[in-house]
């Protein structure tokens, strides 16, 4: 699977919350996105409920375009 331009372009039409940032990886067979745990952990409740949602709409948008998508978090403090 490649990480197609329609899929790039559903994912940029989705704005994410203030201070929060996510990366999309392409692992042959399915996209990662990839939230760090430290960047989440520092926004306000508000910004957690945003930050997830926009997860999901990002999530329903690259599977529109034909992805199988993951949801990941990498690190914080063990």
């Amino acid at each position: 699977m490649a990480y197609t331009n329609e899929m790039k372009r559903a994912a940029r039409s989705i704005d994410p919350p203030a201070n929060f940032y996510v990366d999309i990886i392409d692992n042959d067979n399915f996209l990662s996105v990839r939230a760090s745990e430290d960047v989440f952990m520092r926004l306000d409740d508000y910004g957690k409920r945003k930050a997830v949602e926009y997860m999901a709409r990002l999530k329903k948008a690259l599977e529109d375009n034909g992805a199988i998508v993951l949801l990941v978090r990498e690190g914080g403090k063990a």
